[in-house]
């Protein structure tokens, strides 16, 4: 019998003969992740975006700001809003037509991890209290799903949060009349943290960490934490039996040092992202100087 039949007939013992040996049939260990890439800045017609990538689950994030009317019970609190989107392109596991249940899962999962992580405070998208609210739409989309599109979905949320610039807005309280400055300079939004998910899968008693697609299936159940500045701000479990203290804090312990990794990658990338920005900014005022003409009129015009 060849190792595809074998496996195909007997996945799970397929699985364990390798975790005998502390490795996955994809050559990492037990505890070791996958590589991580992350795009800035994707969409043009997005008012913030990126792309990101783990192995190769990679999720899309787009998001849109619009104006709305705050809720009654909070008159100064904005909106943010998370949804998830598995394409079918992404797996034969999904079909088209209305949002999977999971995917429902994950967007409520994900709104409730960045609210309690403190990330963006709602108060900040207010423009009139009682009146006028920012709400910002975040599309997610999963074009190519090989497990923990979670945690995909967070760094891509937060990495496109780094990119949203919102306009300035005059809004008349009286008449309600509103004058959104779209050429104007936009204003970008404050963050007070970064938070990181990881995803760990339990199997014939052992935790696996960075589970994919095939791990996922076969395992018992699926255990989400995120970290956010070096403190524990969410936790989920699905499916299984209570898991030991010893392997949470395992868990916890393993998630602590993605955190930081992931938290340092995205603030050099932000970094270099504004000394970029600085430059061609730099480079188009020398520009339209030496030009001749009204060139500091279309200066001041842009």
């Amino acid at each position: 019998m060849d190792l595809k039949t074998y496996k195909k007939i007997h996945p799970v013992k397929y699985y364990k003969d390798y975790l005998e040996h502390n490795i996955r049939p994809d050559g990492r260990e037990i505890g070791d992740l996958r590589p991580l890439a992350i795009n800035f800045g994707s969409i043009k017609t997005a008012d913030g975006s990126a792309i990101v990538k783990i192995g190769n689950t990679t999720v899309v994030c787009g998001i849109k700001a619009e104006l709305a009317p705050p809720k009654p019970v909070a008159p100064e609190t904005g909106y943010l809003v998370p949804n998830i989107e598995i394409s079918p392109l992404s797996s034969p596991k999904y079909r088209p037509g209305p949002p999977s249940e999971e995917a429902q899962v994950y967007s409520c999962s994900l709104a409730d991890a960045i609210i309690n992580s403190g990330c963006v405070n709602l108060n900040d998208l207010c423009i009139t209290k009682e009146q006028l609210v920012w709400a910002l739409y975040c599309d997610l989309v999963c074009l190519d799903h090989d497990g923990c599109i979670f945690d995909a979905s967070m760094v891509a949320l937060v990495a496109a949060l780094h990119t949203l610039r919102l306009p300035q807005v005059k809004h008349n309280p009286d008449t309600d009349e509103r004058e959104v400055d779209e050429d104007g300079e936009r204003i970008a939004l404050k963050l007070k943290s970064i938070p990181v998910t990881t995803s760990f899968a339990v199997f014939g008693g052992r935790i696996i960490a960075d589970p994919t697609a095939e791990e996922e299936a076969l395992a018992t159940s699926t255990i989400t934490i995120t970290i956010c500045d070096a403190t524990l701000s969410y936790i989920n479990k699905s499916g299984g039996d209570p898991l030991e203290q010893k392997l949470l804090d395992e868990c916890i312990e393993n998630a602590m040092k993605r955190e930081k990794s992931v938290r340092g990658l995205i603030r050099k990338m932000v970094k270099n992202r504004k000394l970029l920005f600085a430059l061609h900014i730099q480079e188009t005022y020398h520009a339209m100087r030496s030009t001749k003409g009204s060139s500091m009129g279309q200066w001041r015009n842009i």
